[in-house]
């Protein structure tokens, strides 16, 4: 199918040279003079090559057709990060280099949704905010808290985020996946 360069998003899946190719960024670039261009990184899902490519924003480019699919996360191990259709209960294995950085978010039970191509996952997508418990940070010093700074923390599931003076360990936290910033104090 295809689409206009400026409408690609990360994530997305394109085909090129009879190859497929993951979006893992998009920029649209307007200059003041010339022509606007969409700036696009990919990753070649073949063999994990990385590609720059510019394009006008009226080009048109092949996307490729991919099944987006939500799977609740089971386990980890070496074949990789296994995944369970809720509804046939069938089970899927997505390899470490398409779930990139993002495996450390991943929590039981989780919801992804999960693109797959030809009965190949190729591309995964999870929640945008997860809640975690803080093990460690520093204490709380008095009369800091006047100031907007924050104090670096370890949370439950090894990695690390800046959080405001007031919290301490143990306590249950928001936090964003894709920058691991902390949002707010969990309600539960």
């Amino acid at each position: 199918m295809k689409v206009i360069a400026s409408s690609l998003r990360k994530g997305n899946i394109v085909e090129k040279d009879g190859k497929l190719y993951v979006i893992l960024t998009a920029e649209n670039i307007h200059p003041g003079k010339g022509t606007p261009v969409t700036q696009l990184d990919m990753r070649r899902i073949s063999d994990g090559v990385k590609v720059s490519e510019r394009y006008r924003t009226t080009e048109q480019v092949e996307r490729a057709y991919v099944e987006d699919r939500d799977y609740n996360y089971l386990y980890s191990d070496g074949e990789g990060h296994h995944f369970m259709n809720p509804e046939n209960y069938e089970q899927i294995a997505v390899p470490d280099d398409v779930m990139g950085d993002q495996a450390i978010w991943l929590q039981e039970n989780m919801v992804c949704t999960i693109s797959v191509h030809d009965g190949v996952p190729v591309a995964i997508q999870i929640p945008a905010r997860v809640v975690l418990e803080i093990t460690e940070t520093e204490p709380t010093v008095k009369g800091q808290t006047a100031s907007s700074s924050y104090k670096p923390a370890m949370l439950s599931n090894g990695a690390r985020t800046m959080v405001p003076p007031h919290i301490g360990a143990g306590t249950r936290v928001v936090i964003m996946t894709e920058d691991s910033s902390y949002v707010e104090r969990a309600k539960d």
